[in-house]
């Protein structure tokens, strides 16, 4: 598909996550920065002009992620990176520069990473060693929905308490839980059973666990199958992802709910433009 998706569409978790770990086989614990090259001076935000020389000679040590981020550990400090909508990882040898390529991480064994990004909207950032906790990209983020010791049906319980706003704008709130974009609320509150305008603070302590167990199956499903392919999303080899063959929900109003074969209902919810099944949602 060649649309461009909603602004809020891509990527979510678990195409992050993905590209995390195909970065990562990549790289292993070994790979040395000859240089990293900016073709420009900034994308949805200016890039720290330190980035490019306080890097050099660093061995990456790690690729992780951080809610929607990925982040480049090194022996010299960190990239951040964000993907925006259209932002890509590849392996680029000499030859194969595309159009819109905006930084080139060359490694010392021969190897040259690239970053395209067409429309612009990712992000490159530089964290000083130590300073990951207070990196004001970083330490305000909420917790991570697959850690089952961090985002436990307490927190959300306390975080939907008293909350008269509907549930799905909650779930996407970072300070919330991380990485759970509009595809993912709204397949996740399907299988749930909950309409995604249901008041948060009505939410039971029942409802609270059987959102989290979808919430986390959900994203782990769409993981395995390589995240979603709306439009321009690829993994680090190139390939896109599956997941979308799996939506019940999203993207689908006016089609049979596949529980009950009502048309799903679309709407717009938290600015976000929303799908569910008037019946089996309460």
């Amino acid at each position: 598909m060649h649309h461009l998706p909603p602004l809020e569409a891509m990527p979510e978790l678990p195409e992050v996550e993905t590209v995390r770990a195909g970065l990562a086989r990549l790289l292993g614990t070994t790979a040395v920065i000859h240089s990293l090259d900016l073709l420009r001076a900034d994308l949805r935000a200016p890039i720290p002009a330190a980035l490019s020389t306080r890097l050099r000679g660093a061995r990456i040590t790690a690729v992780r992620r951080r809610a929607k981020y990925l982040l480049f550990d090194t022996t010299q400090g960190m990239l951040l990176s964000h993907l925006g909508m259209t932002g890509t990882w590849r392996l680029a040898p000499p030859g194969a520069e595309r159009l819109h390529d905006h930084c080139y991480l060359q490694l010392t064994d021969g190897r040259r990473l690239a970053y395209r990004d067409p429309r612009r909207f990712g992000l490159l950032d530089l964290v000083e060693p130590g300073a990951e906790a207070t990196h004001p990209r970083l330490m305000d983020l909420g917790p991570e929905p697959l850690d089952p010791l961090v985002f436990t049906t307490l927190h959300l319980l306390a975080c939907c308490r008293g909350r008269r706003s509907a549930i799905k704008p909650l779930i996407m709130d970072q300070q919330v839980v991380v990485g759970v974009g509009n595809i993912y609320a709204q397949e996740a509150l399907h299988r749930a059973l909950i309409r995604p305008t249901r008041p948060a603070g009505r939410l039971t302590r029942m409802e609270a666990e059987l959102l989290i167990s979808h919430i986390r199956s959900v994203l782990q499903e769409a993981i395995v199958a390589g995240g979603s392919t709306i439009s321009d999303f690829r993994q680090a080899g190139g390939d896109g992802g599956y997941f979308q063959h799996n939506f019940q929900v999203y993207d689908r109003a006016g089609r049979p709910c596949a529980r009950c074969a009502l048309p799903l209902h679309g709407a717009v919810v938290g600015g976000r433009g929303t799908t569910w099944c008037r019946r089996c949602q309460r």
